[in-house]
């Protein structure tokens, strides 16, 4: 029903025409299926910044922007259909929100010229924007994160992990798959031990991993879950008493849904972020003031200053910012998608302009260029406090090993344009 609504208003959308000026946000969301609990809060944040810049700002640059959401349930084959059914509308970027969706949708899109912003997901390689013209990973990637987290590790053991067990827990699926090479690299160079355990979707089933932990007793455990998954996995890690500090997870990995279930258990657990936590930010009152007082808020409005709330209002304000960049570079205020990939390889995040949203210290600094659209690979540790129930920022934003995650990015992205005939090069 939701994808016929989306149809529907598409070919109204399209046969209205040039009249109509709004810029068009769609919104690939979750809100059923396995993994609904993480995919709400997040297609919340995504649409009540949208509406807070409507109702405060009268749009992007004095248009009126329009979210078209469609839900996916976290299923590949639904997202290319939502893309299919919504990118008639003069979508101007498409946010996946899923790994799998995202692969399908890289040879779609390119051909289409419509650009796909895998934020902190996807194929990492495409950071490479001279192969990947119109598919952007910015702030940071897969093996920026799994480089952060043996980053931390070494912080914590004075510069050395040599003889270290380290395992990876991951979610048998192109997501969980995604940090395996580099931290095979990482391992050559620091001289820990790695343990590959992988847990089949949705994860409900890990009994065996377990076991498989307390029998060889690894130094660390990270994590590369989604769902239900993180939730028992910390749980399971609760059981036998695996020591919470010594748990790190993904910032997929890192939600108050994954460590409320286990109580007290869950205090101490670590996860990688690439934005700030809690809603002690000026632009959270204009968010009460402009969407939640005035009746527009997209959810029941507790999920508000939630890390996965957070998340999806942090990729609105950059999908915002990179649509204002377009309208500065094109001399124009209603954008195509053509243009809109433009603002997205030239959007620059500096402090004084995260702190000019109302968002001081939210996220790290980057930009983006034609050679790169991931960003510096800048990413942060938090901690779960299960008395205050809420997560701490414990580390400054740092940079990942971009010596080792260079040559990867540069070997993948390589073979990926000789496979499909692709002349990389920036205009």
């Amino acid at each position: 029903m939701k994808l016929k609504l989306i149809t529907a208003a598409v070919a109204a959308v399209m046969a209205a025409g040039p009249a109509l000026a709004d810029l068009t946000f769609p919104s690939l969301s979750y809100r059923t299926g396995p993994y609904a609990a993480n995919g709400i809060p997040f297609a919340d944040g995504y649409a009540d910044y949208f509406t807070l810049l409507n109702e405060r700002d009268g749009g992007i640059g004095g248009v009126k922007t329009e979210l078209l959401e469609c839900e996916t349930g976290y299923n590949t084959e639904k997202g290319v259909e939502c893309y299919e059914s919504t990118k008639g509308a003069g979508s101007l970027v498409y946010q996946p929100l899923s790994t799998g969706i995202t692969y399908q949708l890289i040879p779609k899109a390119t051909a289409d010229g419509v650009p796909v912003h895998s934020m902190g997901y996807g194929r990492t390689s495409a950071k490479n924007g001279a192969v990947f013209h119109n598919i952007f990973n910015y702030p940071a990637n897969y093996w920026d994160a799994a480089s952060i987290a043996i980053k931390h590790l070494l912080d914590e053991n004075g510069g050395d992990l040599k003889g270290k067990k380290i395992a990876l827990v991951y979610h048998n699926s192109a997501y969980g798959k995604e940090p395996i090479r580099t931290l095979e690299e990482l391992s050559k160079k620091h001289g820990y031990e790695l343990r590959l355990l992988a847990v089949d979707h949705p994860g409900q089933e890990q009994k065996s991993q377990w076991l498989q932990i307390r029998r060889e007793r690894p130094d660390y455990v990270i994590m590369w879950g989604w769902g239900v998954m993180n939730q028992v996995a910390i749980q399971e890690a609760v059981n036998i008493r695996f020591p919470m500090e010594n748990f790190i997870g993904i910032w997929w990995s890192g939600s108050e849904n994954d460590v409320l279930p286990a109580g007290e258990g869950a205090d101490g657990y670590k996860s990688l972020t690439f934005h700030n936590v809690g809603k002690d930010f000026p632009l959270f009152g204009d968010i009460q003031k402009y969407v939640v007082d005035a009746g527009k808020a997209a959810g029941a409005g507790d999920q508000i200053g939630t890390v996965l709330y957070n998340r999806g209002l942090y990729a609105a304000m950059l999908a915002a910012e990179a649509a204002k960049t377009a309208q500065a570079i094109h001399g124009v205020k209603d954008i195509t998608p053509a243009m809109m990939r433009d603002g997205m390889e030239a959007l620059e995040m500096t402090e004084a302009k995260m702190a000019g949203l109302g968002l001081p210290g939210f996220g790290p600094e980057f930009s983006v260029s034609c050679e790169n659209h991931g960003g510096n690979g800048f990413g942060a540790v938090v901690q779960w406090d299960a008395k205050a129930h809420k997560w701490g920022l414990i580390t400054d934003f740092f940079q990942s090993d971009q010596d080792v995650l260079g040559p990867l990015v540069a070997e993948d992205s390589s073979a990926f344009a000789a496979e499909n005939g692709i002349t990389a090069g920036c205009n």
